[in-house]
């Protein structure tokens, strides 16, 4: 075989594998993004329990779900590796503010636990970053739920 042809035929190859790339990370995304929106119609509820049962199994113990109304902001109760948390869940079509924030805040000594979080299918404000940050909140954002989603799936 000729040098010429054998460039030729690594061109080939070099580019059948570029697409097959390129099609598998279209198909991860695809998968990626219908997961997602199913997350954004849930309901407020179900999106509660949804989240309990992802935290589940993801090594978290004791996980309770509080009462609808009256729960001082905090939607899950967890422990994992000794640590205790109070966790508010927003299931929301726009960025979480700080009211959700101070509600995990709240709700976290209220409910005597070491972490206070808020968990979203959505993003923060800056804010609400700055409050977290200020008065110790966890923020978990729809970039970390779908970590955690796809971590539950393998």
């Amino acid at each position: 075989m000729k040098t010429g042809e054998w460039i030729y035929i690594c061109g080939i190859i070099a580019a059948l594998i570029l697409v097959a790339s390129a099609v598998l990370i279209v198909c991860r995304h695809f998968k990626k993004s219908r997961k997602s929106r199913h997350l954004d119609e849930m309901e407020g509820l179900d999106f509660e329990y949804y989240c309990a049962d992802l935290l589940e199994s993801r090594g978290f113990i004791d996980v309770e779900v509080t009462k609808g109304s009256g729960d001082y902001g905090i939607d899950i109760l967890a422990e994992k590796d000794g640590v205790t948390y109070a966790i508010q869940c927003k299931r929301y079509q726009a960025p979480v503010g700080v009211k959700a924030v101070q509600e995990a805040y709240a709700g976290r000594d209220y409910y005597d636990k070491m972490v206070g979080c808020v968990l979203t299918n959505q993003y923060f404000t800056q804010p609400a970053v700055e409050a977290a940050k200020k008065l110790k909140i966890l923020l978990w954002d729809r970039g970390y739920l779908e970590t955690m989603m796809e971590e539950n799936e393998n």
